[in-house]
């Protein structure tokens, strides 16, 4: 019998690298529309501090913890709503690390040879007349694993990039298609999701607004600073009183990403009647200055307070392992990684099936796909016997979601599964929760 179930939410996945301060171009570029498309009702959001990645270019662990705290602060202070996304901090879920070493081991080195970071690093170091590998870490070459396990752990249908980071949700997509040709189809194939119109700024000098050119306006930047940094971006030496170009102009752009459509028309008005750039930089800090004066104050209550981020990253942390724990064990199983003891005794042989008299198995679960097109599983005893037989499930995962909460949740899993499993009687189940603790108990 199919589920009836409505469809699940589309999962979109976002990392959010702990290396540094938030900007106004991390701000109109990710967090504002992000947060903004997390209120979407058919959506299911993953925002989490990439904190493992931050390990490949920065040694400074002060300085890694410092941005952990900005960014998480930033994030809540923009209004990312904890109760309505899973937030949580990339460290705190052991289930990635493992999940990166099974990956590694399906991953070709080719494959990880054409990442655009190790290639930009192999060509600056052939250009200098060095050793092409010459500072290259590990790291730094094992980067899209742990970045496909990031995104594949959690089966994101979408994962919102720039441009330039579509490289690596192909490899994550070519990963994972590698996976499931050698162990069965366990994860979802993701997308890039590019949205061209997001505003990437400029930054202090015209150049895309980086920490890695140093031309960042910090996001929540005391109004003075705030008002200063403004006040040194780059123009060009057209005098009051002359018309001025909007097209290549960088303050007129990081205007256009906070101003209204009515706002916007009234500034590109004043550049052709020849506003000054002291008068044009005033508004343009006073439109940016009075979208972010409520969230400064939330963020400065909020870095005041790095006790409630810590708590907020932790019970995030628990709602992602609610995943990733169930997910892990079935991928576990998936690679042989399995208890011994279901092997029987040293008799048994490898692959041989339990002897119809006497109890030398144990309990086992095994998936399969019926000609419906749907995925399934049955819960067999130590007699190849059925216990629990579940209805059509879409995908696989979602089949081995549930048999991983089974084997972890006994009690807590066969009540929320109920529709999604055949009925059995009072007998029946007390059987079923003996299987089920004795899965439980090899697990623990």
């Amino acid at each position: 019998m199919a589920s009836s179930t409505p469809p699940k939410a589309t999962r979109f996945l976002t990392g959010i690298t702990t290396s540094g301060t938030p900007h106004l171009g991390n701000y109109a570029g990710l967090v504002r529309p992000s947060v903004r498309f997390s209120q979407r009702a058919d959506v299911q959001s993953f925002y989490f501090m990439a904190d493992y990645h931050a390990l490949i270019k920065i040694d400074d662990p002060a300085r890694i913890q410092r941005s952990t705290l900005e960014i998480a602060a930033s994030w809540l202070a923009c209004g990312l709503d904890p109760e309505r996304v899973v937030f949580y901090r990339q460290s705190d879920i052991p289930e990635i690390p493992e999940l990166t070493w099974l990956l590694t081991c399906v991953t070709g080195k080719g494959i990880l040879n054409r990442a655009h970071a190790y290639k930009a690093s192999v060509d600056k170091n052939i250009a200098k007349g060095e050793d092409p590998d010459a500072d290259v870490t590990a790291g730094l070459f094992m980067y899209p694993v742990l970045m496909g396990a990031d995104i594949l752990m959690f089966n994101a249908h979408k994962v919102p990039v720039g441009r330039d980071q579509i490289q690596h949700i192909e490899m994550a997509r070519d990963i994972a298609q590698r996976f499931n040709h050698s162990y069965g189809e366990h994860f979802v194939l993701p997308e890039a999701e590019v949205d061209d119109a997001v505003a990437t700024l400029p930054g202090l000098d015209g150049r895309k607004m980086s920490k890695s050119y140093d031309n960042t306006i910090p996001l929540f930047s005391p109004r003075a600073q705030l008002q200063k940094l403004i006040g040194g971006i780059v123009t060009d030496s057209c005098a009051p009183g002359e018309p001025k170009q909007t097209e290549g102009s960088a303050l007129f752009q990081i205007f256009q990403a906070f101003a209204t459509a009515d706002e916007t028309a009234a500034m590109r008005k004043a550049y052709v009647e020849g506003i000054g750039w002291g008068d044009a930089k005033q508004m343009v800090f006073e439109r940016i200055d009075r979208e972010l004066t409520p969230l400064r104050e939330r963020y400065e209550a909020l870095m005041n307070d790095p006790a409630q981020i810590e708590r907020t990253l932790l019970i995030g942390a628990d709602k992602a392992r609610e995943l990733s724990r169930p997910f892990m064990a079935t991928l576990r199983h998936a690679v042989g990684l399995r208890s011994l003891a279901s092997l029987g005794g040293q008799d048994a042989g490898v692959g041989k099936k339990a002897g119809k008299g006497g109890k030398t198995g144990k309990p086992t679960f095994k998936q399969y796909r019926e000609r419906d097109g749907l995925f399934y599983f049955k819960l067999l005893d130590t007699h190849n016997d059925t216990l629990l037989q579940s209805r059509g499930f879409q995908s696989p995962q979602e089949a081995g979601r549930a048999i991983g909460a089974l084997r972890y949740q006994p009690n807590e899993a066969l009540a929320a599964l109920a529709e999604q499993l055949e009925p059995v009687d009072n007998d029946g189940r007390r059987a079923v929760m003996a299987a089920l603790e004795e899965l439980a108990g090899q697990a623990s």
